[in-house]
């Protein structure tokens, strides 16, 4: 694949934060830059504030002002469209309206050259769509870079169905030579990681409808147990629930209502409100200057005169945890069993996606105690645990005191199917899975793109292969007969897995 040569002159259509970033990684990579904007004084503007970001870097020590003023005299605000003429590539970065792109496009298409590549920005329209009015569908590319355009690593490459595969192959080299992570898509809604990751957000915002936890605790169980950086509710705050809203209802409409995309109605509400998140100054959380941080519901310290530990069977993504216990100088005894813990009066357990009352009830276990998945059961901060209704306060007391002698914050939350970090995994990999299946990227692709874009800990299906298919399956499997919801199906591909006793990568 040949990157564009840095003596060929990008086009940017749109100067707001997305245009003026694709300008600043375009001209950081060496290339020449017409930025345009049809809003008068809005291209100079958008050079300006390229040249504010870069200038902090300077003040910290962290680049040369040569440098910045050789990345700053690349970008040329131009005022009219002909004047892009001459580019060997033009990204257009404008409003996500179908008929208005459309336009542009035509219009872009007569102005330049036949070997001119045009490449589109869109987060969520079809570049098929975009491409059908054209005469030459062929040279249009989706090019979906991620805000804030400098900072973030990917950039998804999508096909439509006209796109010609050397187009693609350039762009995504030139993205690759440009300093990014780039990814082939295919033209479908959301692409990769707005397809992908809309359980991220959902599981939770389910769970805090069904009362099952605050936002604060959520979030936190997320990040400490989860090893994600931010929580759900905090990073749709960050985005704002306007923007967040808007991609899950597209996304929604364009799979025919599939319930695996249902938008929140608690989003919703937030919307209707006008409480978008940060930028409103009230979303799920409070941004008032005298506001004080929400903080997660967390156990205080327990006792228990217990010192002997249980361990019956394996404990497979959890038996780090007894290692730990062991370090933290608990008496471990080990002999078989079902895969779970006796301390006291409690017996824990990993959860598998059924609530423990369910659980208790047909194992007969009525103290029974379920954990929730953790990234990493070594070094894990937070667990959050469910209990069985059944259960008495000393298998509360004993279970808490138990994860609490390895350092482990505990929050309990009420006894909900396949608990937090697990089902939204779960979930996250089932979208993966059927993404592959379909086609819509590779898994290697799509991995990377879930690491890369939204930094994840791991990509879905690397997850999925280390935790084991047949589990998630389980997980997604009891989860769906909790409910009794076509949404928690699991995807086929991770069906076919599990009963071929295999992984994604294995």
């Amino acid at each position: 694949m040949q990157a564009l040569d840095t003596q060929i002159t990008v086009g940017v259509i749109g100067a707001g934060a997305m245009g003026a970033g694709i300008a600043q990684v375009a001209a950081q990579a060496g290339h020449r830059v017409h930025l345009h904007d049809q809003r008068e004084g809005a291209a100079a503007a958008g050079r300006d504030g390229v040249a504010k970001q870069l200038q902090r870097r300077v003040d910290k020590g962290k680049m040369e002002q040569q440098a910045v003023d050789a990345i700053v005299d690349r970008i040329q605000p131009v005022s009219t469209l002909s004047q892009l003429s001459n580019s060997g590539m033009v990204i257009e970065a404008i409003i996500e309206d179908l008929e208005i792109k459309h336009m542009l496009l035509c219009e872009l298409e007569q102005l330049c050259g036949d070997d001119t590549i045009l490449a589109t920005n869109t987060s969520s329209i079809s570049v098929t769509a975009l491409g059908s009015k054209l005469d030459h569908p062929e040279r249009l590319v989706g090019m979906h870079f991620f805000n804030p355009a400098p900072l973030m690593a990917l950039v998804e490459v999508v096909k439509g169905l006209a796109t010609d595969d050397g187009v693609a192959d350039t762009v995504h080299a030139t993205a690759a030579k440009w300093g990014k992570k780039p990814v082939f898509a295919t033209s479908t809604p959301g692409f990769i990681v707005n397809r992908v990751a809309r359980p991220f957000y959902a599981e939770s915002f389910r769970l805090l409808q069904e009362q099952a936890a605050d936002p604060a605790t959520l979030d936190a169980i997320i990040r400490e147990a989860g090893g994600f950086r931010m929580g759900p509710f905090e990073l749709t705050d960050l985005i704002g629930h306007d923007v967040n809203y808007a991609v899950t209802t597209s996304v929604f409409d364009a799979y025919y209502q599939d319930t695996r995309f249902l938008p929140s109605l608690i989003q919703k509400e937030l919307v209707e409100a006008g409480r978008f998140g940060r930028k409103s100054g009230l979303g799920f959380y409070c941004y008032d200057d005298n506001s004080k941080p929400s903080e997660p519901n967390t156990e205080p310290a327990h006792e228990s005169d217990e010192t002997q530990l249980i361990v019956e069977g394996l404990l497979g993504p959890a038996a780090a945890l007894v290692e730990r216990l062991r370090d933290a100088g608990v008496d471990v005894i080990e002999r078989d069993g079902p895969g779970q813990l006796r301390f006291g009066d409690a017996v824990l357990a990993l959860t598998d996606g059924r609530m423990a009352t369910e659980r208790a009830n047909s194992e007969g276990t009525p103290n029974l105690v379920l954990f929730d998945l953790a990234f990493d059961f070594t070094n894990t901060t937070r667990l959050a645990v469910g209990i069985a209704d059944q259960a008495h306060d000393k298998a509360r007391t004993d279970a808490c005191a138990l994860l609490q002698k390895a350092g482990i914050a505990v929050s309990v939350i009420e006894d909900r199917p396949g608990l937090v970090v697990m089902r939204t995994v779960a979930m996250l990999a089932s979208q993966a899975a059927d993404a592959s299946l379909h086609g819509v990227a590779t898994k290697e692709d799509i991995d990377l793109a879930m690491k890369a874009g939204l930094n994840y800990p791991d990509g879905p299906l690397s997850w999925s292969d280390r935790l084991g298919n047949s589990l998630v399956f389980e997980v997604l499997t009891n989860v769906q007969n909790s409910y009794g919801e076509d949404r928690y199906r699991p995807a086929l591909f991770l069906r076919q897995n599990h009963y071929a006793e295999k992984g994604f990568y294995t």
